[in-house]
């Protein structure tokens, strides 16, 4: 056996021990208690052009289908519960404490320039009253998530809504 065949054969089976400790650690990460693991990494990798908005050179989906332009792997978290790490921007208050809000990618999208992609972020609507403002600081959500346009007032507000059951980590 040639020195090349076996570096070869050695370099398959460390990419298939690899491929293995990889998928175990993921599937021990995505399936915790406090609902599957999901990450803006996910949710904002793909392109998603707006119904009724077409910047030069893009093409737009088909009439009535803009959820078609959502990957399958992204669709198929729809109704799942999920737990998510970003920064809240807030929208709503009662009594002192946040019942609905932005929760962003990252902080670009307050104050800072870059207008966010509708991919990053996901509207938040609290089911057990508020929370407390806590901005400038990454917070982990829990709750059911919903995938798909999310219209109001006539307008599109975003593609992803999340019930939020309870806010799990706060890390600043």
């Amino acid at each position: 056996m040639s020195l090349f065949s076996s570096c070869h054969r050695l370099r398959t089976i460390l990419s298939l021990a690899v491929v293995v400790v990889v998928s175990s650690v993921r599937a021990a990460d995505t399936a915790p208690a406090d609902g599957e693991k999901v990450g803006f990494e996910l949710l904002a990798a793909f392109n998603y052009t707006p119904p009724g908005y077409e910047p030069a050179g893009s093409a737009t989906p088909a009439e009535g289908q803009p959820k078609a332009q959502i990957p399958d792997y992204v669709r198929e978290l729809d109704g799942k519960k999920i737990s998510i790490t970003g920064f809240m921007l807030p929208t709503k208050f009662k009594d002192g404490k946040v019942t609905e809000f932005l929760l962003m990618k990252d902080q670009s999208g307050c104050c800072f320039g870059a207008m966010p992609r509708i991919n990053e972020w996901i509207i938040v609507k609290m089911t057990n009253g508020g929370v407390p403002p806590l901005m400038d600081m990454p917070l982990t959500f829990l709750g059911k998530l919903k995938v798909g346009e999310v219209f109001e007032e006539g307008y599109l507000a975003g593609i992803y809504q999340l019930d939020g059951e309870k806010l799990l980590d706060v890390k600043g």
